[in-house]
């Protein structure tokens, strides 16, 4: 008998961002976010997964300083988009740092956000949080 986790997931992650609008439009551009929280110094996006969601905080003195995040990912829906993802990262004012494959199909690239946020794409051939 399977034990049911008391925890459903990651409910989210704030980031520090020097400029709000392109941080959002940047996610809403390569991952397909799409903001439903606005204030004068906050932002929230929902997406791209089910109940995924980024928050930012206008702090351009602490955006992508060191302090504990190292990387966030997100999960290609198959191995062929990564091409396509990465454009969107160049076009929407982000950076490539590196990119390749961890075997038997499985692509992946870590990219910078415009505040410098170190974030990994890659495909998994398991199936959704199935365990090995």
């Amino acid at each position: 008998m399977r034990v049911q986790n008391p925890i459903h997931g990651l409910s989210h992650i704030a980031l520090k961002v020097a400029d709000l609008d392109r941080a959002v439009r940047f996610y809403e551009t390569v991952f397909g976010a799409r903001q439903y929280v606005r204030e004068p110094t906050a932002a929230q996006v929902l997406g791209p997964g089910a109940a995924d969601v980024i928050a930012f905080e206008l702090m351009p003195e602490g955006a992508a300083q060191p302090g504990g995040i190292l990387h966030f990912g997100f999960r290609l829906t198959g191995p062929d988009r990564l091409d396509e993802i990465l454009d969107k990262v160049i076009g929407a004012g982000g950076s490539i740092e590196s990119r390749g494959d961890f075997g038997n199909n499985q692509p992946y690239a870590f990219i910078r956000d415009p505040d410098g946020y170190q974030i990994e794409i890659w495909h998994e051939n398991r199936p959704l949080h199935s365990r090995p």
